[in-house]
């Protein structure tokens, strides 16, 4: 599948922003099932500096800093993205999941560097905590001796069937445990909330920031959270919990990280301003 991407950012300020520094996750990283062809930023206002890099977890990054007095800023990226299918997985032939966690403890001695980076998403991050809410949540999902696979994918389906998709009903500032009470949230949340139960468990798992393309069972193409998981021997896995969905060809990851906060599109510092209204537009196109 090859697509094409708009991604587009607008914010309006009550006063003049004077100085601003800016962090852009805008292009997708490089990754074995998908290729990104072409790309572009675009800033409404001339950046004093623009430096592209990569992030601490390998991400594609570009920062900006802006000198010029403005109440306005649009950024607009355009991408074109080439995606190939994946590999079909049995999950039964995953690792049983309290081998995969033992794995991941750190105990001296023991020949760890093989999980050391998937130790790096296995414990509490600023949007994550853990706790044993979490735990008792995906208790049914997983039995002594399952694969992880099979546990993880049965936590997906759980979420789905028990939480209801609400815009508009929380924010990047709702605490998980709210949304869990409240059985509803969004994209984000709903990921968020299984990488703490797999994590509360022990378990590796990233979150994964990206783009979904329009489908009927995966809803509108928009931007997107989704989550992978550690799943020897066949290494990350990806879930997609609120459509209930092996991740494949319909999804476009910009990057990944330990919670929204690792890779939010857009993230920065502004010196004036005051209030503002933000405005975001995603568009989708299938080549």
């Amino acid at each position: 599948m090859r697509y094409r991407v708009r991604h587009e950012t607008r914010y309006s300020y009550e006063a003049e922003v004077l100085h601003s520094h800016q962090m852009l996750h805008l292009i997708p990283r490089p990754a074995p099932y998908q290729q990104c062809l072409e790309h572009s930023i675009e800033v409404s206002v001339l950046p004093h500096r623009r430096r592209d890099g990569v992030d601490a977890f390998g991400n594609p990054v570009t920062r900006i800093e802006l000198d010029h007095p403005h109440r306005k800023l649009a950024v607009v990226a355009h991408m074109e993205i080439e995606l190939h299918p994946r590999p079909q997985l049995l999950a039964s032939d995953s690792m049983p999941w309290e081998r995969v966690a033992a794995s991941l403890a750190y105990r001296m001695g023991s020949p760890w560097r093989d999980t050391l980076e998937a130790c790096r998403f296995r414990h509490e991050s600023p949007y994550v905590p853990l706790k044993r809410m979490y735990v008792d949540y995906a208790a049914e999902c997983f039995p002594p001796g399952r694969p992880i696979l099979d546990a993880a994918a049965a936590l997906m389906t759980k979420m789905h069937e028990e939480l209801r998709y609400a815009p508009g009903t929380t924010t990047v500032q709702t605490p998980l445990q709210e949304v869990l009470l409240e059985k509803r949230g969004v994209c984000q949340d709903f990921a968020q909330l299984m990488i703490a139960c797999l994590r509360s468990r022990g378990l590796a798992a990233r979150y994964m920031s990206g783009y979904v393309r329009h489908l009927e069972q995966l809803g509108n193409s928009a931007s997107h959270a989704w989550v992978a998981v550690f799943a020897p021997p066949f290494g990350w896995v990806e879930l997609d919990p609120t459509n209930d969905a092996r991740v494949g060809t319909d999804h476009i990851a910009v990057g990944w990280g330990r919670d929204f906060g690792d890779v939010s599109p857009l993230r920065g510092v502004i010196l004036g301003g005051g209030s503002h209204e933000l405005q975001v537009s995603v568009s989708v196109e299938s080549l």
